[in-house]
């Protein structure tokens, strides 16, 4: 199973995190920022990861050092997890429509950190979530997990279904990237030999 535990403590947050790469999409969140949570439950389920995640932190100044590091700590335990990631598809893409949005996610887990964000939210607020942070949130996801992440917005005016299909379609692509395939499972997908 390619699993692990992540703790990160800060003086502004104190998370736990679990990620099982080869689960059924069970979670349990409790981040302390409602949106977020709704976000994470639904990539656990459209990944296929199981995922917990427990967070304190401070909300009271905002929302942005909890998703930050929640964001962390997810790239971590997702990089740790595949190890020396033998034998993954490594790549994967997909196109998710939600309602009147229509959000393409493109990743290649290369070892190299970067990502192109090219969502356009409309509204500085979904409800009490700023939307900026779902920018920082895939952002320091991409930095600490060590893959290429691109999100582009095909279409989309509604910020809620933006943001959904923003975490859906990373979830997708991201399952494809991580599952095995069978003709090379003794391999690293690359002529480095490494990633």
């Amino acid at each position: 199973m390619r699993e692990t535990t992540v703790k990160r403590q800060t003086l502004e947050t104190d998370i736990s995190l679990y990620l099982c790469l080869d689960g059924s999409g069970e979670s349990e969140i409790r981040t302390g920022v409602g949106f977020l949570d709704h976000m994470l439950t639904l990539f656990a389920r459209h990944s296929g990861f199981d995922l917990k995640v427990s967070c304190r932190g401070d909300t009271e100044v905002d929302d942005h050092h909890s998703v930050e590091d929640i964001g962390i700590a997810l790239g971590q335990a997702f990089c740790e997890a595949l190890g020396d990631k033998r034998g993954i598809t490594r790549y994967g893409a997909t196109l998710v429509p939600m309602d009147e949005a229509l959000i393409e996610c493109a990743v290649d887990i290369s070892g190299r950190s970067f990502i192109a964000y090219g969502l356009d939210i409309p509204s500085q607020k979904i409800g009490t979530f700023d939307s900026e942070l779902v920018e920082e949130f895939f952002s320091a996801f991409a930095k600490n997990a060590g893959v290429t992440l691109h999100l582009i917005q095909r279409a989309g005016k509604n910020s809620h279904h933006i943001a959904e299909g923003a975490f859906k379609a990373a979830a997708r692509a991201l399952r494809q990237a991580v599952s095995p395939d069978g003709r090379f499972s003794d391999r690293i997908p690359s002529t480095k030999g490494k990633l």
